[in-house]
């Protein structure tokens, strides 16, 4: 349990250094993750109904 504290502890730590010294690069960032998320979860969708459709 205190692992995972410190763990959580070290990454808002580096997301707050991160913001302090590219504010930009953070933001930049984090729309090419959901992109890249929202990507990832269309594919997901067409691969489950292609699965779907030659299932049935």
């Amino acid at each position: 349990m205190d692992a995972k504290k410190g763990v959580l502890a070290v990454v808002v730590l580096f997301i707050g250094f991160y913001m302090f010294k590219d504010p930009s690069g953070l933001a930049e960032l984090a729309s090419a993750g959901a992109g890249e998320g929202w990507g990832l979860t269309t594919q997901l969708f067409e691969a489950t109904i292609r699965f779907l459709n030659e299932l049935f």
